[in-house]
């Protein structure tokens, strides 16, 4: 196959069809005729086809790098004391007057060879400085299911090959799961809420209902505004008969929730493994 015009390499197979046609005897610009290239291309196949005692394909080194090493040290030193920096400011903290400035794109292909690679950073709040009154600002709320008969997860079993209908390998089942209930509560530091029963699936419209009329008279009724609402009313009909009305302090109980800070160190100084709570 003819070469054709433009091209500076030729294939391994092409370079030995010509050093194969020079060896029978076909003269060098005949060779260039045919396959579309000057003489002096033919003369250096030719040449390094003696020197290195037969066609070798040499690969091209490339274009030289742009960072030396001091500044690869650099870019993975700028990287591993912030690891937020973005290209960009790792770009900014390396550029020296004496060296060529290196790309971002360069830049991540070096973090990248050295296996620092760009990733989400989970999220996690950071609770471990909050003490009883910021805990006490919060309100936890969770629902649950409640199933009559068994369970809606797994079981497991070990038995040998061949007793599969054995009677004490079976797990006995009621029709349609024998019913189930799902609730939903809350508490604070200081009250625990009522329970709230949801029918059907726990979607955000039952959520809202929950939220606006379950929540909220819980959170009205904690602060001490329904027995302030009813102290008055008592007031405007025991007061023209004659009675006398004692408003009575709220019992604050015991809080609930003083031992969060002890929690969170504990979950801790374990790594995360069981604690005593």
């Amino acid at each position: 196959m003819v070469r054709p015009f433009g091209k500076k390499t030729f294939t391994v197979d092409v370079r030995k069809s010509i050093v194969r046609g020079h060896e029978l005897g076909a003269h060098p610009k005949i060779l260039a005729t045919q396959f579309g290239c000057s003489s002096s291309q033919i003369y250096r196949i030719l040449k390094n086809n003696r020197d290195d005692d037969g066609v070798v394909h040499r690969h091209s080194p490339g274009r030289p790098r742009t960072t030396s090493r001091g500044m690869d040290r650099n870019i993975l030193r700028a990287c591993r004391e912030d690891p937020r920096h973005t290209s960009t400011d790792i770009q900014v903290s390396v550029t020296s007057p004496n060296e060529p400035v290196p790309s971002r794109k360069t830049i991540r292909r070096r973090l990248q060879v050295a296996g620092l690679h760009g990733r989400r950073p989970v999220k996690k709040p950071f609770h471990l400085s909050w003490g009883p009154r910021e805990w006490a600002n919060h309100i936890w709320s969770d629902e649950l299911k409640f199933n009559m008969f068994g369970t809606d997860g797994i079981q497991w079993i070990r038995r040998p090959i061949g007793s599969r209908y054995a009677p004490q390998y079976q797990c006995p089942t009621v029709k349609h799961g024998g019913g189930s209930v799902m609730v939903w509560g809350c508490c604070s530091d200081t009250f625990m809420g009522p329970l709230k029963r949801i029918v059907g699936t726990m979607d955000r419209y039952v959520f809202e209902d929950i939220l606006e009329n379950t929540m909220r008279k819980q959170i009205w009724a904690d602060r001490g505004c329904f027995s302030r609402i009813m102290t008055r009313s008592i007031l405007r009909v025991m007061s023209p008969i004659g009675f006398d009305v004692a408003v009575w302090m709220s019992w604050n109980g015991q809080t609930l929730l003083d031992s969060m800070p002890r929690r969170c160190q504990a979950v801790i100084d374990a790594k995360g493994y069981p604690t005593k709570y």
